[in-house]
């Protein structure tokens, strides 16, 4: 006696992808769109973060545009969001914006064109400066062409440096803390 055939991977990230696209819980996922059931999809979804398959995947793409000289080292933009974490976390904390609630922050470095080098998460009331360090840090190694040698240090934009330390910190990975143009 066998169990139900496994749901082809393909059509499970299918499934994942509509529901991060159309923003419907996982137990709506509808069965006529043959992605399987929304249960299946989001242990599928654990299993490969788990595996970190989608980090792969990241190197993989950024290597093939790298390759192509379509990567902008010279310059890096970057952003971080706020969101509830309704659950908590380790990568949780008190919201800046509503403290009774708990919040995480993602935070995101950009090359030049737009292309994200890294995304990293952390507790919502963590000091943006110090998470623009750790982002810097943590960008992966990047197979394809090697990169031009820099003989300048290359701009960050934007990001508010109000401390000395940290501002001696870029200075130290030879990078320029460009003003916002608001």
């Amino acid at each position: 006696m066998t169990g139900p055939r496994s749901v082809a991977d393909r059509l499970c990230l299918q499934g994942i992808l509509y529901v991060l696209h159309n923003d419907v819980a996982w137990q709506l996922l509808p069965l006529e769109c043959g992605f399987g059931s929304g249960q299946t999809c989001r242990r599928r979804l654990e299993r490969w973060q788990k595996a970190e398959v989608f980090e792969q995947l990241h190197r993989i793409l950024l290597a093939e545009l790298n390759a192509s000289g379509e990567l902008d080292w010279s310059r890096a933009c970057v952003d971080g969001s706020h969101i509830r974490a309704k659950k908590g976390g380790a990568d949780t904390g008190p919201s800046p914006v509503d403290r009774r609630k708990t919040g995480s922050k993602h935070h995101l470095i950009c090359d030049g064109h737009g292309t994200p080098l890294k995304v990293i998460t952390a507790a919502a009331n963590v000091n943006d400066v110090t998470q623009t360090l750790a982002l810097v840090d943590s960008i992966p190694p990047v197979a394809g062409r090697p990169r031009a040698r820099r003989d300048g240090p290359v701009g960050l934009d934007p990001v508010s440096a109000s401390c000395h330390a940290e501002v001696a910190a870029f200075r130290q990975r030879h990078l320029i803390v460009m003003a916002d143009d608001k």
